[in-house]
């Protein structure tokens, strides 16, 4: 009794030290107390369902490391950020670090000072990884995004399976699996592939009541963005397809007034999208148009309003998106434009980005004979990349290529770097011995260290402009001598403005003639698959938008939510709808013009705003202002 009264009391606590908060969302203390008991615990939160603390808490007040097994670096190092700006000791790793860096943090686990590790399910596999291990207490296992673990998701990753086996040596160890994306089928696969003992199962349902849906076909998209930001100063995001959609969108609303709207995607530099997400979540009418790049992790409460440029690839990534609206339950917009050209076009592009075997094979060996890497053989270092080289040689398409170098990024078997990020330099010689080089090597390679702190004793990550204003020099000559010094052998740089690669697996062309070719033609059947999925979705309108979604994930005797764009218009018959009502209480509140109703009436048929307003002309009950604005 007194054990518990005492978690009782550390629970809230930490939660409201570390957090703020002064009580849990719903259900999430149910399953802090099934990790703590020691059971094993599967977790179906809906984004925005408050699944990270659900492991992050419990890892504080036991004893040990919490052992985080995550898919994406990205979404580790934005964990492990906002865990440190809360006061919480926590790490990653990852392929790009060193092994000195790397032992660092293991140091620090056995230690007892690093509360949560956080790794890629591939690092399972690493010797390293596994001598050092077997020193650390862990507290228990956490497997972020488990959905990956399940071969009918487009998210496969073939390295949750060594989940598994790792647990094996760790029998005694609970284990937490959370989701925010499964079916009935993929919770079945999560629970049997990593052999969760009679685990407590804890969901929600992923109704959001507080999220008004519209599926709106429609050619001319970036007026009725723009119509709709005019008259909702509020905060929200955008997503789009592409990089360049992101910054044309943002300049075209930025040219047209709205001055609040920026963009954000992966081809920026960590410091330009920390400045960009940080003015974002300050703001209360701040809009971000991205790529979905930008999301997991985040958490802002008073975004009202998610809209999709374009469809995302599958209803997993659609309503994780829209989820990111209305966190603090308050109503909110969720409005996906589509047209049909589109939907072709976007059945071209999945079609062609999709190469055959031959030309599998064709891309990778290409890419093993531009660094000279050997079968069986890996290259510790990263080297420089240009995709358009690989087009070249092999006369394949970029998005071909594009994909391909994901799939071996995503398998860990690379490390692709797209550019755009801080430049890298290592001494490649005891630093001491830098005063026998020739003077003038030796007078810029004690310049570099004197300006480049920590760069005697590990690899820096550094912006050439910065040191070039520091040093007063041009940037561009001060690349060209740092490559002068590389050719001799005595510097590792890599250049951040252009992509870089590493080989972080022996090459093994047998395994891409065989499973691994198998497992990529498996995931490009799953993109097909979730695609088509997601065009029923957009094009059905007959059946509630929400009950679609909910019937999706496997929630059964569900009701329309009423106010969807399908659901408003079949209870919209001309003469029995709440419409001239509704228009009647926005005149109320002051004058609009039409664009403004239609704004304001999104769930509403142009044309049937447009008739009702006649009627209400016609029977006095609304005026005219000028020859464009009603009043009542």
């Amino acid at each position: 009794m007194n054990t518990e009264i005492t978690y009782q009391k550390l629970k809230s606590e930490t939660l409201q030290n570390f957090w703020g908060y002064s009580e849990f969302r719903d259900r999430q203390e149910s399953v802090i107390d099934s990790v703590i008991s020691g059971k094993d615990t599967l977790v179906l939160f809906p984004t925005g369902g408050g699944k990270s603390l659900c492991y992050q808490l419990p890892a504080i007040i036991l004893e040990g490391t919490c052992l985080v097994i995550s898919p994406l670096l990205a979404l580790m190092k934005d964990q492990v950020a906002d865990l440190r700006n809360r006061g919480i000791e926590a790490e990653y790793l990852s392929s790009e670090m060193d092994n000195s860096e790397a032992e660092n943090i293991y140091s620090r686990c056995k230690d007892g000072i690093t509360k949560i590790l956080y790794v890629s399910p591939e690092r399972l596999n690493n010797t390293q990884f596994l001598q050092n291990i077997e020193d650390i207490q862990i507290s228990f296992i956490a497997v972020d995004e488990a959905h990956c673990i399940s071969e009918w998701g487009q998210d496969f990753r073939p390295s949750y399976q060594n989940i598994k086996t790792f647990r094996k040596e760790f029998k005694n160890v609970p284990c937490i699996a959370l989701t925010a994306t499964a079916t009935p089928k993929v919770l079945d696969e999560i629970k049997e592939k990593l052999e969760l003992q009679n685990p407590n199962i804890f969901q929600k349902s992923f109704n959001r009541k507080n999220i008004r849906i519209i599926t709106d076909e429609i050619s001319d998209k970036y007026t009725a963005i723009l119509d709709f930001l005019r008259f909702n100063p509020t905060s929200g995001i955008i997503y789009a397809r592409t990089r360049k959609e992101t910054e044309e969108l943002a300049h075209f609303l930025k040219k047209q007034n709205i001055p609040n709207a920026d963009f954000y995607h992966a081809g920026l530099t960590g410091k330009e999208k920390n400045a960009k997400q940080k003015k974002w979540l300050a703001g209360n009418s701040e809009v971000l148009i991205s790529t979905n790049a930008f999301g997991m992790g985040i958490d802002k409460e008073n975004v009202r309003f998610v809209i999709h440029l374009s469809p995302p690839a599958s209803i997993e990534n659609y309503f994780q998106e829209i989820g990111r609206a209305g966190r603090d339950s308050e109503d909110s917009i969720a409005i996906l434009y589509w047209n049909k050209f589109e939907m072709q076009n976007l059945d071209e592009i999945l079609k062609h980005q999709i190469p055959d075997k031959q030309e599998f094979l064709k891309i990778i060996t290409y890419l093993y004979s531009i660094f000279q890497i050997a079968d069986f053989d890996t290259s510790e270092k990263f080297h420089q990349f240009d995709i358009q080289r690989i087009k070249t040689l092999t006369k394949i398409s970029l998005p071909k290529i594009k994909n391909v170098l994901t799939f071996l990024h995503n398998q860990e078997i690379i490390y692709y770097n797209v550019g755009k990020s801080l430049s890298s330099l290592e001494l490649k010689f005891p630093y001491e011995e830098y005063e026998s080089l020739p003077k003038k090597d030796a007078y810029f390679i004690e310049l570099l260290m004197r300006n480049l702190e920590n760069l005697t004793s590990k690899k820096i990550y550094f912006s050439e402009q910065k040191l070039a204003e520091k040093l007063g020099v041009d940037a561009f000559l001060l690349k060209t001598r740092i490559r002068e010094l590389m050719q001799q052998n005595l510097l590792e740089y890599i250049d951040g403005a252009f992509a870089s690669i590493k080989f972080t697996a022996p090459r093994n062309d047998r395994s891409f003639e065989g499973h691994r070719w198998k497992l990529f033609f498996q995931i490009q059947k799953n993109k097909i698959r979730k695609w088509e999925e997601m065009k029923y979705y957009i094009g059905e309108n007959s059946v509630c938008k929400m009950r679609m979604i909910l019937a999706y994930f496997g929630e059964k005797n569900t009701s329309n939510c009423g106010h969807c764009n399908v659901c408003i218009e079949k209870k919209s018959g001309f003469f029995n709808s709440d419409l001239p009502l509704e228009i009647l209480q926005i005149l109320k509140q002051k004058p609009c013009i039409l664009e403004e109703l239609f704004v304001k009436l999104p769930f509403h048929k142009k044309e049937k705003i447009r008739e009702n307003i006649i009627l209400l002309l016609d029977s006095g009950k609304v005026k005219m202002l000028d020859f464009k604005t009603y009043s009542v």
